[in-house]
């Protein structure tokens, strides 16, 4: 699915790792990555996707109103959304706020929390990955949970191994690694976002049937790949290889809505994650999304985000 990686390097995702944990039964927390966890590493961003890898033992995790997911020693569950949820050895065990348990980072290393009954261990280390991407397509069509086995997959070996070496070394009070395990969150969240869109049936008949789709897939590609590109309905079809016509329609049928539409808002939604995460000027941010004027640009976002660029980056601020 070149569409598909294409997207998520668009993304632009940066994070960290913030959280060593250390859990014995009976034990049960409340938990949701917060803006004060995020601003050690980045500036607050707009979209947080959270991670919890575990290192030792098992736990028990649930987001509201969903059925709870085991997750073993060596497997990692993301939340794309950043749900609240609940982690515990049980979660019949009344849940104490995981915020009201870390103890804070010293000397450099990471926060910590040490809690539970004394019973069987488990350890965790908690992460997260931030975007500046508002209403993010891809984010929107997630389950608000992802597990994958991070021994499995072509790389799953030296993912692996680097996320117990950075284990181990929090366990004996060395945080050297967080900078590895954030570019490590990354790509176990690419990993986990394949293994899901992988998993589902081929029939399957909403936005993620375009990354399958060879024509419609063909055309995300070349979108996300050329950004700058002044695209027009003809030259996307073209580079499809259908007439003008049949390609919008295929577009709308997979898509549902049609091309132009469609690049117009990823434009936009483009345009806002630089807003948010550069210094780079409206103008030329206007041009590299692939507007003919800045005037145009101003337009067309004041549509989308009720404010003008400038006046929305300054709130983003």
């Amino acid at each position: 699915m070149d569409a598909l990686f294409d997207m998520l390097r668009a993304m632009r995702l940066s994070g960290g790792v913030f959280l060593d944990a250390e859990f014995t039964a009976p034990w049960c927390v409340a938990a949701k990555v917060g803006p004060e966890d995020c601003a050690p590493f980045i500036p607050v961003p707009s979209n947080i996707i959270a991670y919890h890898y575990v290192s030792e033992g098992r736990l028990l995790l649930q987001v509201e109103g969903e059925p709870p997911i085991p997750v073993e020693s060596g497997e990692i569950v993301v939340l794309p959304r950043n749900d609240a949820h609940l982690l515990g050895s049980a979660l019949n065990v009344r849940p104490v706020s995981a915020d009201h348990l870390i103890q804070p980072a010293v000397d450099g290393g990471l926060a910590r929390i040490v809690y539970g009954g004394g019973g069987a261990c488990t350890r965790i280390v908690c992460g997260f990955l931030g975007g500046n991407t508002p209403n993010d397509p891809l984010i929107g069509i997630l389950p608000s949970m992802l597990k994958i086995d991070v021994a499995g997959g072509a790389s799953g070996e030296w993912i692996e191994s680097t996320f117990r070496f950075a284990a181990k070394q929090f366990a004996a009070g060395k945080a050297q690694s967080p900078a590895v395990l954030a570019k490590l969150g990354e790509v176990l969240f690419i990993e986990a976002v394949r293994h899901y869109l992988a998993s589902l049936p081929p029939d399957q008949s909403d936005w993620i049937a375009g990354l399958r789709d060879p024509i419609v897939g063909r055309a995300l590609a070349l979108l996300y790949a050329q950004q700058d590109r002044r695209w027009t309905a003809n030259e996307l079809a073209r580079a499809a290889g259908l007439s003008r016509s049949a390609f919008a329609e295929r577009f709308t049928d997979v898509m549902g809505e049609p091309p132009m539409r469609y690049l117009a808002k990823w434009r936009l939604q483009r345009a806002a994650q630089d807003l948010a995460g550069t210094h780079e000027p409206v103008a030329r941010i206007a041009l590299a999304c692939g507007y003919d004027s800045e005037a145009a640009f101003n337009r067309a976002f004041k549509r989308a985000f009720g404010l003008p660029p400038a006046t929305w980056r300054k709130g983003r601020r």
